[in-house]
């Protein structure tokens, strides 16, 4: 691969004297070339520069080194990514920052795998940094390649990464155990204390210390020689077969000689020497050649070798003498000479001291043997002619038999053949195997086997089983796809290969490999199809369901109707078929089969939801507008007048529009009676000037009025139609003269006292006007007449003139109206035909051009009803505004209910699940797609359908078949002719048999079927013996009879001899060999009992009332109720072992009735009304509420947020209409003159009149309101000051409003008001100015105007609704420049723009209860016996609770016990003590156990109980899982004196890295130890090391309980209390473990704390503080630096008793001072000795307390004598001090705290 080079790279000068000038190059370029791979090519640029960096010519640098601007180079395509990948290596070791930067590299330690230990107290550990190589490859074969094609398609992978060296962690270890026994019983001999490692070092942490110590003990003399050899028997060689070779002569050998050489210890099977030659194996007695030779020359050899290596240590101990510069001297050659010799002399001896025994033996044991043979060679004679006999009566039945039964004869015979273990795949070979006997000394060396004096000797051959690996063939080929179609977003399908068995592993073989194996795979090639594809339906959303309010939560209200607003929907969800692979030919069977639901786990992704929010819409209430004022009378009908009859009417009109149409709203019009009707009449619009008659220029005249015709909606018509009516004519009037009186003009008329009149109530108008100016000369009525005689003036009238009143609304108060019932059903009206149903309008029908759509008529009762008085016949009411009766409707077209097909049946249980009792059934199912509606077909009641499962057939499984056990084989002659009793063949062997795979019905199958889904396979081998001459042979025992009754009769098992043994005496004897058994019936009693907690409360699964069980609302049900809790009852036998609950008449269970309370929701009140706008005028704001009535429990309903008086409110913005309030004046009062002129009546006077705030309405003020409802801007004056015109002056009318000031305001405007003369002056006098102007102040006279928008109401529901769609609104509102809110019509008249939205929809979260799926059934039991069982049922949230909804109740699963079962199970006793065989005193032994049948009750402390076998009988002879039984294993029992290693400690707990509690993530270990353990104080140096393991805790190792959470351990130190100046010290882990190591060793507490100098002082010693202290009743005398000088004694003070008369001696005492001063028992009292130093020279405690008594002592006396000497007080102030004292007993004030925080 080719280097790159940068721009800013330098060529490097060789030599320092060369120029200065360098070649500089640029990067290389894009690979260019025209195929891909290796054959492209790139450049770059070369350039000339001078070292400063500058170019320069090319001439200038030398040409020999300028590089090369083109080189070939790889060209990558986008195919390459399928051959080329990044490979990355492991993680080099993690390297300490420091060191890296340091430049260390890794530093080359000797201890390469453990990383530099960091320093100091560590906590955590030490940042570092690893590294790795990544290169890229091709990934085909491996080989590297350039990156660049790698990063072509992928970064390069990171080279480094941050990573933590933890912490040196040092080898704990726990206490040690207590001593053991002494190793001898006499002598002296060693105790071992051992202890175990509980974690391992790691991360360079200590070493363990010694696991073992070692202390010598001794018991007692030993009375006797000491045994100082023991027989060693050694482990058992590899089994071998011997090759048979005959030889034909027989070579007899002395039975001597064969008996040494069987006492000889075994050479190991490896060495040629010692393996059998050929033609040993079977060879009888006598035909073997002569080993004497080959054993001597076995010796030489070995004499040879030892002496070799005798040279070999003399040669390395002279070199290792004259490297510490010794010459080796001849007298210590000599001396290890003669050691040697006397050890091979000591290793010759004890063969020939032995031999003379040996012989003995032989010869005994040569005699039987020739016994032996003679009767076995009678035998055989005897069998033989039996046998002659045998096959002459088969041959006889032979010729007989038919063909048939020959033919079958044959097949068994070849079947057998098969079966026979010497087929290929039970290749099976018995051969033997030897063993070593040898003879130890207690020091460990091996001594002659002489030097054992044992009268037998151990049996050092047995047969054995020759060991076969498991041998498969070569895997076959792949089977086809389990999946024929191409799916690319669908599971993968698999495809398998199998290989078959040719050999079974046999006596510890290798295991067999997988014989299948499977991966997944796509189906590929061109005729591959596509596979059906399945999705998901849903069926139509059911109705929306609200929920009801908080209000409405009570069970006392019933009626739950038109609840509106947001709610809650559900539909069902399935998988079909999907329509897109349906064939389209199948026609209506198409779209059936396409609608078949099917399996849920055929449709792949996220099924849709099965719940929505839904909003059901709020019903609009009708709003209608205030009555109108009563009408005109006027004809029912203008167009015919014929009838006299008339009515008056007043409408109002729908302000809002309802939900449904207008047939809700209440009637809109009401009628009265009336005579004279019309339809049209004059209107006077208004009234001329006042004209006087004659053309005069004051006085009586007329009006003329301004008409217009109008109809009786007042609206104006052309007065030709007015012809018929009455003309007004004009009105009397008068021009006040200058001296005559003037009046006002009339006021309107007020509105109609009442809307009609009857008996006691009448209407009535009034209308008043005032005096201006009086006439001259008005005072009294003679002057007045005077005058009027003499000036012509006109005079006042009285005050009852200036009022007038006038009946009204003179009508009867008979109100009549039309009322409207609800439009009944639509009904079809066959008169209209279908087609035309479309001229309804819109949305006529589903779908519109359904035919079963037609138009229909609806009908409505319409009666005439009088107010306050009910139904009256209808001509009382006006038929023009009569209601329709009949009106057209569209009949909804019917929808019948439609369901999908059936699903397929589901599928029965597996039918090779044996014990099934019950008969299982198998159902399926349809759903109901669309409901019916309209009269639409209703749905079929039947939607599941269930039948029984078909009675299964016998199960396809698979079983082992063994065949009868063949002979048992010995080990050959040639191996065990030299052991005594050899001649016999009988004793140990081993026996074969052969064991196929078979059917259920017996078919014979293939062994892998037998090896994959049977039991384990059975044994091929076992071990036999074949009974001596003199062995009794008795059958196995019986079984123990059956027992009538318990506690009853006795039960017996026999056994019978077999064979000879019947005829021999020995054998009969019933002492040695019982021939039965009998033992007492058992007497069982049995006791049931509780166990375990109640369950939870349960409901009744149906057949009970719904209102037992809860409250449904709106479909949510409120599971509570009356339920029932369980507890499991057991059963005991009188040995307290668990039995069938049946034994104790129990069904298992204590029912007990129990209650689940019922959820309450929060109750809120009703709404209360709306409060009045806070404002009267503009925009404000309304408020209403609701409180508190209960607040939830048992998971209801939570509340709504409420204030700190628990409640809740509403607050919405308001438009108050300005002109609803106003102000409302009386007339002005009669003038008050202030200066009283009786001639001319005039002057300054004041004007009074009353003004109230009233209600405005239609009809005009009604109703007194509050003042301050009314703007107090606009109120009227209630009085004013005047001046009265006199005679003849000008009078004028009252100033007219205002005008408008033009806009914009400005000082240069103004406004004016103006008006008009009534009287015109006399005498030449002239009128005032009629017009008066002020200018236009911005804000005080002047306004603008502009519109206000109000923020956002919150989202406004529907009366009924409590959530869902809802209107938000905003108010306009008229603002003045000076921010006053006034009436809307200031800026309507402006003209200004409106282009703001009043009205926006909006959404409330809607509480949204929680939906609870149903209970699933109840599961399996959790145990399949025991006490813990439960069964459980479980159920999910459908729907997350929103809102103020119902949360989710917290129990998702709910329990209940099990039958209580009794757990029977196959266990193991404890291994016996290991035994060596019978004469060897240690060496290779077996230790046995047994399995025997338990019962406990499955809980972790229940040991168990051993019980009858037969109670196991079903169960598959298993210990906890593990099919291969072991009852017998090898061990080995030290000899006397060996040193050896114990047995391996069980793993640890696994123990994690951590820091200060926190897992590092270095993963957990564990670790095992074997202890040394030593008997003999001589051999300590030849004991082996200790040993430990550790092992990483994963799940994958099978013999480690998987540890997926290790611990996390602390380690401290802990002391105990000082005695004298020292304490205990240990370490102890956080559970509580005292251990060795773990804690550090810079913060060990001190456990010696003695005094420094040393307390030599008298009477001193060494204190708990560490300083030097005297004993008690000498006090420290210390030095100036602070140490103790000498220990004085302190005096005694001496308290006798009463009845000593001494008391005041006082002693100083040197000797014994708690003695008493005299030995007089006469004054024996007691004696207190007052220490007031402590032992530390400090004040003692009570020192002090006696000098603050005193103190107080003195006070108080002091105290006492001053009052004693005090001058009484004054007698007069007692009543004073009385009294205060009273008022002191008032003052104390006692707070009781109630718990409230505010306080």
């Amino acid at each position: 691969m080719t280097s790159l080079s940068t721009p800013n790279s330098h060529y490097q000068r060789p030599y320092p004297d060369l120029p200065t000038k360098v070649n500089g190059a640029g990067q290389w370029g894009r690979c260019m070339g025209s195929e891909c791979g290796p054959g492209g090519s790139q450049s770059r640029a070369v350039w000339c520069a001078h070292a400063e960096g500058w170019t320069t010519l090319h001439t200038n640098c030398p040409p020999a080194e300028r590089p090369d601007n083109r080189q070939s180079c790889f060209r990558v395509c986008d195919w390459h990514k399928e051959l080329y990948d990044w490979q990355l290596g492991a993680w080099n070791q993690c390297v300490p920052v420091s060191q890296r930067s340091g430049g260390g590299g890794g530093g080359g330690g000797s201890d390469r795998g453990v990383p530099p230990r960091p320093d100091g107290d560590c906590q955590r550990g030490e940042e570092g940094i690893q590294t790795r190589e990544v290169q890229c490859v091709h990934m085909a074969d491996g080989a590297p390649a350039q990156d660049d094609i790698c990063e072509y398609f992928e970064p390069k992978p990171r080279l480094e990464q941050a990573c933590l060296i933890p912490c040196p962690r040092d080898c704990v270890v726990s206490r040690f155990s207590a001593w053991t026994d002494c190793s001898k019983t006499c002598g002296t001999g060693l105790q071992n204390r051992v202890r175990t490692i509980l974690a391992p070092p790691l991360f360079g942490g200590s070493a363990c210390p010694n696991l073992t110590e070692f202390r010598t003990c001794q018991p007692g003399p030993c009375e006797g020689e000491e045994s100082l050899y023991s027989l060693k028997v050694g482990p058992w060689g590899a089994c071998s077969v011997p090759v048979p070779v005959p030889v034909p002569v027989p070579v007899p050998v002395p039975a001597s000689l064969r008996q040494a050489r069987h006492a000889e210890p075994a050479k190991p099977q490896s060495e040629p020497e010692t393996e059998p030659e050929e033609g040993e194996s079977d060879t009888p007695p006598g035909r073997k050649k002569n080993r004497k030779e080959r054993k001597h020359r076995r010796e030489r050899k070995n004499r040879k070798e030892r002496k070799e290596r005798l040279k070999e240590r003399r040669a390395r101990k002279e070199r290792k003498q004259r490297e510490e510069g010794k010459e080796p001297g001849e007298e210590e050659k000599k001396e290890v000479e003669e050691e040697e010799e006397r050890k091979e002399l000591a290793q010759e001896r004890p063969r020939e001291d032995g031999r003379a025994r040996l012989d003995r033996q032989a010869r005994k044991q040569q005699r039987r043997r020739e016994r032996q043979k003679e009767r076995e060679m009678k035998m055989k004679e005897r069998e033989r002619e039996r046998g002659m006999k045998e096959k002459e009566r088969e041959r006889e039945r032979g010729r007989v038999k038919d063909p048939e039964t020959r033919e079958l004869i044959k097949k068994k015979r070849t079947r057998n053949r098969q079966n026979r273990q010497g087929a290929k795949l039970w290749d099976l070979q018995v051969g033997y195997q030897l063993r070593e006997l040898m003879c130890v000394h207690k020091n460990g060396n091996t001594a002659a086997i002489s030097h054992c004096h044992q009268e037998t000797l151990p049996v050092t051959y047995q047969a054995c089983v020759m060991r076969r690996d498991c041998e498969v063939t070569e895997w076959g080929e792949w089977a086809a796809c389990s999946k024929s179609c191409y799916d690319p977003n669908g599971p993968k399908g698999q495809r398998t290969r199998s290989r078959r068995l040719t050999q079974l592993p046999v006596a510890g073989g290798a295991d067999c490999p997988l014989l299948e194996e499977t991966e997944d795979c796509t189906p590929q090639g061109d005729a591959v199809q596509t596979c059906i594809a399945y999705n998901w339906k849903v069926t139509e959303w059911s109705e929306c369901r609200v929920d009801v309010l908080l209000s409405q939560q009570d069970r006392r209200r019933g009626n739950q109707t038109g609840l509106c607003g947001g709610g809650v929907q559900n539909r069902e969800v399935y998988c079909v078929l999907s329509s897109n692979d349906t064939p389209s030919n199948l026609g209506p069977i198409r779209s059936k089969e396409a609608s078949r639901p099917v399996d849920s786990a055929l449709c792949l992704g996220v099924a849709p939801n099965t719940t929505q929010l839904c909003q059901l819409p709020c019903p609009v209430e009708c709003q209608v507008s205030a009555w109108s004022a009563w009408g005109p009378c006027t004809y029912e009908n203008c167009s015919d007048q014929t009838t006299k009859k008339g009515f008056k009417l007043r409408k109002r009109r729908i302000v809002n529009e309802p939900t449904g149409g207008t047939g809700s709203c209440p009637h809109l019009t009401e009628a009265i009676p009336c005579d004279e009707p019309s339809c049209f009449d004059w209107l006077v619009l208004k009234l001329e000037a006042c004209i006087p008659d004659n053309q005069r220029q004051c006085g009586p005249g007329t009006q003329v009025p301004q008409v217009q015709c109008v109809n009786s909606d007042g609206e104006f018509v052309d007065g030709q139609l007015c012809r018929d009516a009455i003309l007004p004519m004009p009105a009397l009037c008068e021009v006040p003269c200058p001296k005559d009186c003037v009046l006002s003009p009339w006021t309107l008329w007020s509105p109609c006292s009442h809307t009609c009149s009857g008996k006691n109530t009448e209407g009535r108008q009034m209308r008043a006007r005032s005096i201006l100016a009086y006439n001259a000369g008005e005072a009294t009525a003679q002057v007045a007449a005077w005058v009027t005689e003499m000036q012509g003036g006109v005079q006042c009238p009285n005050s009852s003139a200036l009022q007038e009143s006038r009946s009204c609304n003179e009508h009867p108060c008979t109100v009549y109206h039309w009322q409207t019932g609800a439009w009944g059903q639509c009904i079809e009206d066959t008169s209209v035909p279908p087609g035309n149903a479309s001229l309804i309008g819109p949305g006529a029908g589903v779908g519109g051009a359904e035919p079963s759509c037609s138009v229909g008529m609806q009908t409505r009762k319409v009666i005439c009803v009088r107010v306050n008085v009910g139904q009256v016949p209808p001509k009382k009411c006006p038929e023009s505004i009569r209601p329709e009766t009949v009106r057209p409707c569209l009949l909804p077209c019917k929808r019948d209910c439609i369901v999908t097909s059936y699903t397929d049946w589901t599928p029965c249980p597996a039918t090779c699940q044996t014990g099934l009792k019950q008969k299982r059934k198998q159902s399926r199912k349809r759903i109901i797609i669309q409901l019916p509606a309209n009269g639409g077909q209703d749905c079929p009641e039947v939607l599941t359908q269930e039948r029984d499962c078909e009675t299964p057939s016998t199960c396809p499984g698979y079983r082992w078949k063994t065949h009868k056990w063949r002979r048992c084989q010995l080990v050959p002659w040639s191996v065990r002719q030299d052991t005594p009793g050899a001649l016999e063949s009988c004793g140990p062997g081993l026996q074969a048999r052969a064991v196929s795979c078979r059917k259920q019905d017996g078919g014979l199958v293939d062994v892998e079927l037998c090896l994959k889904h049977a039991t384990p396979m059975p044994a091929l081998t076992q071990a036999c013996q074949l009974p001596c001459q003199d062995d009794c042979q008795l059958t196995h025992w019986s079984k123990f009879s059956t027992c009538a009754a318990d506690c009853v009769g006795v039960r017996t098992r026999k056994r019978a001899l077999v064979g000879k043994s019947k005829k021999r005496e020995q054998c009969k004897n019933t002492q040695l060999y019982p021939l039965s058994e009998t033992q007492y019936c058992p007497c069982n009693k049995y006791s049931a009992q509780p166990v375990g907690n109640w369950s939870d409360c349960i409901l009744p699964e149906g057949g009970r009332l719904e209102g037992q069980l809860g409250m449904r609302v709106q479909g949510d049900i409120k599971e509570c109720g009356q339920g029932y809790r369980y507890q499991a009852m057991a059963c005991y036998d009188q040995d307290a072992r668990l039995v069938e609950t049946a034994r104790c008449n129990s069904h298992g269970y204590i029912e007990e009735a129990c209650i689940i309370p019922c959820p309450s929701d929060c109750k809120l009140s009703e709404w209360s009304n709306w409060s009045r706008c806070s404002k009267s005028c503009g925009s404000g704001v309304k408020v209403r509420s609701k409180w508190l009535r209960e607040k939830p429990y048992n998971g209801g309903r939570p509340c709504p947020k409420l204030d700190h008086v628990n409640q809740v409110y509403e607050v919405v913005p308001c438009l108050s209409d300005c002109g609803q309030y106003v102000w409302v004046a009386e007339p002005w009062s009669v003038w008050k003159v202030s200066s009283v002129d009786l001639k001319e009546n005039c002057g300054e006077g004041v004007q009074t009149r009353k003004v109230r705030c009233m209600l405005n309405t239609i009809d005009g003020p009604s109703d007194p309101v509050e003042d301050y409802l009314c703007d107090p801007e606009d109120m009227p004056l209630g009085a004013r000051e005047s001046r009265l015109p006199c005679p003849e002056d000008c009078v004028l009318s009252d100033w007219g409003s205002w005008s408008r000031c033009p806009l914009p305001c400005s000082g240069n405007t103004t406004r004016e008001r103006t008006a008009y003369p009534i009287r015109q002056p006399g005498g030449g006098k002239q009128c005032p100015p009629t017009a008066e102007k002020e200018p236009c102040a911005l804000n005080g006279n002047c306004f603008t105007y502009s519109y206000n928008i109000t923020d956002w109401s919150t989202c406004q529901l529907s009366e009924r609704a409590v959530c869902g769609s809802g209107i938000k609104t905003r108010m306009l509102d008229c603002v003045r420049s000076d921010g006053k809110s006034v009436d809307l019509k200031f800026c309507e008249e402006l003209g200004l723009e409106k282009r703001w939205q009043m009205n926006v929809s909006c959404v409330v979260e809607c509480p949204v209860n929680c939906q609870m799926s149903d209970w699933s059934p109840w599961s399996e039991c959790t145990h399949s016996c025991g006490l813990a069982g439960k069964l459980w049922r479980r159920r999910w949230v459908l729907q997350v609770s929103q809102g103020d909804g119902r949360p989710c109740p917290p129990q998702l699963e709910q329990w209940k016990p099990c039958p209580v079962k009794p757990c029977h199970s196959w266990r193991y006793s404890s291994w016996s003590q290991c035994s060596t065989v019978q004469g060897a005193r240690c060496g290779e032994g077996v230790r046995f156990r047994n399995v025997s049948c338990f019962v406990s009750d499955g809980s972790a402390g229940d040991a168990g109980s051993m019980v009858d076998e037969e109670l196991c009988e079903d169960l598959e002879l298993a210990v906890d899982g593990d099919k291969n039984i072991i009852l017998q294993e090898t061990c080995s029992v030290p000899c006397p004196g060996e040193c050896y290693l114990m047995e391996w400690t069980v793993w640890s707990r696994c123990q994690l890295s951590c820091a200060r509690g926190v897992d590092l993530g270095l993963g957990a270990v564990q670790v095992r130890s074997r202890a040394v353990l030593a008997q003999e104080p001589e051999n300590l140096l030849q004991c082996p090391d200790q040993d430990w393991e550790a092992r990483p805790c994963t799940d994958q190792d099978w013999e480690a309980r998987p540890c997926t959470e290790g611990q996390c351990y602390e380690y401290k130190w802990m002391t105990g209390p000082w005695r004298g100046s020292s304490r205990q010290v240990w370490c102890q882990r956080s559970d509580g473990l005292n251990v060795t190591g773990g804690c550090p060793s810079t913060s060990e507490p001190v456990s010696d704390r003695s005094c420094v100098p040393a307390c030599d002082k008298p009477r001193s010693y060494c204190t708990e503080a560490g300083i030097c202290g005297c004993e008690e009743g000498y006090t420290e005398v210390m030095t100036s630096d602070g140490l103790l000088d000498q220990c004085t004694l302190i005096p005694v003070l001496e308290i006798p008793t009463a009845g000593d008369s001494k008391a005041d001696v006082k002693t100083i005492r040197a000797l014994s001072p708690t003695l008493p001063t005299s030995n007089n028992p006469a004054r024996a009292g007691r004696t207190w000795f007052l220490q007031p130093f402590g032992p530390d020279g400090t004040l003692k405690t009570w020192v002090y307390g006696v000098a603050a008594g005193a103190f107080v002592l003195i006070v108080f006396i002091v105290s006492m004598t001053y009052l004693a000497c005090k001058k009484p007080k004054k007698p007069q102030r007692r009543h004073h001090l009385h009294h205060h004292h009273q008022n002191n007993r008032l003052k104390p004030l006692t707070l009781a705290y109630d718990g409230d925080a505010d306080m």
